[in-house]
């Protein structure tokens, strides 16, 4: 693996490397990688409309299966290199990125060249714009220490709540356990007071692996999907957890 930069901003030690072999797949690969060294995003240098990411793959996949086929309204809280927000042209993505340090590496090394970013904490950037408003709202952020709290809790999802138009969907991107996950027990149980249907979706890390990742989605409509487009992630049966509260 090749360093191709390292910076340090005031959010994150961002790296960019460039590798011929990721999760086994021979190829040709630029990543991002923040300090606790899991890969953020990825870009297959001999095909850059891919998504390589398996839950960017059922992040998607969720998405245009619960929302409207063209022209939909999404709102993204965290960028990384753009990948799902540049894969749909139809869709109209609103993105919000704490770090724009982090956008100019995007746009400099991964070839980012879109116009909707707009720099600041995604909550605050949340809370104003108008009520009901987007058909999604993508939760995608993480530091070195995982998801940031204030995208967990009860007034959070109030306001995501109030800005997806009827029938909207929520989706959370998460690390975590499949089992005795205290944690996202709370965020879906939180989750659940706001929204009538809450399902998880997990796929390990390794075959034998507890650790992985999680989708959380939340609607007011049974929330669709095909198993075989999940890209490996299964919907899973969580214990109740307590809520997070501010």
């Amino acid at each position: 693996m090749r360093l191709v930069i390292k910076e340090t901003t005031p959010y994150n030690e961002i790296g960019v490397y460039e590798t011929s072999e990721l999760y086994g797949e021979k190829g040709s690969y630029r990543i991002l990688k923040f300090a606790d060294e899991a890969v953020q995003g990825a870009l297959d240098l001999n095909d850059p409309g891919r998504v390589v990411l398996a839950y960017q793959q059922a992040v998607i996949h969720l998405m245009q299966t619960n929302v409207p086929a063209a022209y939909s309204n999404i709102f993204l809280i965290g960028h990384g290199i753009g990948t799902i927000a540049r894969h749909d042209p139809d869709v109209r993505f609103t993105v919000a990125e704490i770090d724009g340090q982090l956008l100019e590496i995007s746009r400099c090394h991964f070839g980012y060249g879109m116009d909707n970013v707009r720099i600041g904490d995604g909550r605050s950037l949340l809370e104003s714009e108008a009520s009901e408003t987007y058909d999604a709202i993508i939760v995608d952020a993480f530091t070195a220490e995982g998801t940031p709290s204030r995208f967990t809790t009860t007034a959070f999802f109030e306001t995501v709540k109030e800005k997806l138009a009827a029938g909207g969907i929520v989706l959370l991107n998460l690390f975590g356990k499949r089992i005795n996950d205290r944690l996202t027990a709370a965020i879906r149980s939180t989750l659940g007071e706001k929204f009538a249907h809450t399902q998880v979706f997990f796929r390990p890390t390794n075959a034998a692996d507890d650790e992985g990742n999680l989708i959380i989605a939340g609607s007011d409509e049974q929330v669709a999907y095909k198993e075989r487009q999940m890209a490996g992630f299964r919907e899973i049966e969580i214990v109740e957890g307590h809520i997070i509260r501010d």
